[in-house]
């Protein structure tokens, strides 16, 4: 498998492989990442539920996912799986994560500053095929993906 497929293949296959596993324990898929962590390749599934995740959660996931992925073989190097939860402020990437959260509180970083700033908050407005409307101060900004580094939740507005 890993011969064939890389990048964003290979993080798909691995989603494709980790979502009915995930659902089979009450839980939702949140994200799939790859990357080099102090030499070493790190496998992260990350998981959501209504409620939170917990231990248990992050356990049963990585029993039930586990020899799964040695028979998928999606690395070719050894790495170590880590099974967690998005947390507070949660990343907000995937179509799925935007059409969610529209109406919500959010944070973003851009790419280019404007007027010498990156960093602003707003309320997230909208999402079409990859077009981030938030509104910042009564104004709406259209983003691509392109414009910006990150958007989060932003859980704690007022401070």
């Amino acid at each position: 498998m890993s011969d064939k497929l890389k990048g964003p293949a290979r993080v798909e296959a691995i989603r494709n492989l980790a979502a009915p596993i995930a659902e089979s324990l009450g839980l939702k898929l949140w994200d799939v990442k790859i990357f080099k962590e102090g030499g070493r390749q790190i496998l992260r599934i990350v998981i959501d539920k209504d409620g939170g995740v917990s231990m248990d959660d992050c356990v049963a996931m990585h029993r039930a996912i586990d020899a799964p992925l040695d028979e998928l073989d999606p690395i070719e190097e050894s790495y170590n799986l880590q099974i967690s939860s998005p947390g507070l402020e949660r990343e907000i990437e995937r179509p799925e994560h935007f059409e969610e959260y529209i109406g919500e509180n959010v944070k973003f970083k851009l790419r280019a500053p404007i007027d010498g700033k990156k960093e602003f908050s707003g309320v997230l407005k909208d999402y079409n095929e990859g077009l981030v409307i938030i509104e910042v101060d009564g104004e709406d900004m259209s983003l691509e993906k392109k414009d910006y580094a990150w958007i989060k939740l932003d859980d704690f507005p007022e401070f």
